[in-house]
């Protein structure tokens, strides 16, 4: 049958697992340090994986492919959660060599100490995180701060307004995109509502894609 399912771009794909992690269906594997759709009869073609891509090599395509099969999904997650998946484990080639090396590419990465313009900032990809997110995320650096530029706070413990200082950053850069990753606490939630009202008074059009993770260090969404 012929039907929206996703695709990935090997080339864009940097391992992160992110992906893998947010696919409630088990359709996504890590092997040989690439995401991978394994089973069409997997996807449900709802797409809960495209978001939280932090490279954007996910996408939807229309093609020919198997339906949708709810009971192999089923057993196939009965499987993971009794330890026996025969899926390749989801690790990055750095895991693999043992050996995981840090993605900061600037510094200071403290938003309230951050410039408002740097050479780093034109044409970045900025990482914004609520800062106990690397902390309950075991790969934080190779899933988020990749290829991005690092800020980091807390409105809880700085007590403070980020909009202002965000949006200054925003509206003197050319920013290419904002990534937020925040706790499923309710106190991050002002980290969000900083950036969305930043985003808006600089004026400028930057879609904002928001991870969310939990206490015990899974993706929500």
């Amino acid at each position: 049958m012929i039907r929206k399912i996703i695709t990935i771009d090997e080339e864009k794909c940097n391992g992160c697992g992110i992906c893998a992690d947010a696919c409630h269906e088990g359709a996504i594997a890590m092997i040989d340090g690439k995401a991978r759709l394994i089973r069409d009869d997997y996807c449900d073609g709802l797409g809960n994986c495209l978001p939280v891509c932090p490279m954007n090599a996910i996408s939807f395509v229309e093609r020919e492919a198997m339906p949708y099969d709810e009971e192999a999904v089923r057993a196939n997650m009965s499987e993971k959660s009794n330890g026996c998946s025969t899926s390749a484990p989801r690790t990055t080639e750095a895991e693999e060599s043992g050996s995981v090396s840090s993605q900061l590419l600037q510094w200071p990465v403290q938003i309230k100490l951050a410039p408002l313009n740097a050479p780093y900032f034109e044409n970045a990809d900025i990482l914004i995180a609520a800062d106990c997110t690397a902390y309950a995320y075991g790969n934080f650096h190779n899933a988020f701060m990749r290829d991005h530029i690092t800020l980091v706070g807390c409105p809880k413990l700085d007590d403070c307004d980020y909009s202002e200082k965000l949006c200054e950053i925003i509206k003197h850069n050319n920013i290419k995109s904002i990534m937020l990753t925040r706790m499923e606490v309710p106190c991050c939630g002002g980290m969000e509502y900083y950036i969305k009202r930043a985003i808006e008074q600089s004026g400028k059009d930057i879609e904002l894609n928001v991870i969310v993770i939990s206490v015990d260090g899974n993706i929500i969404k």
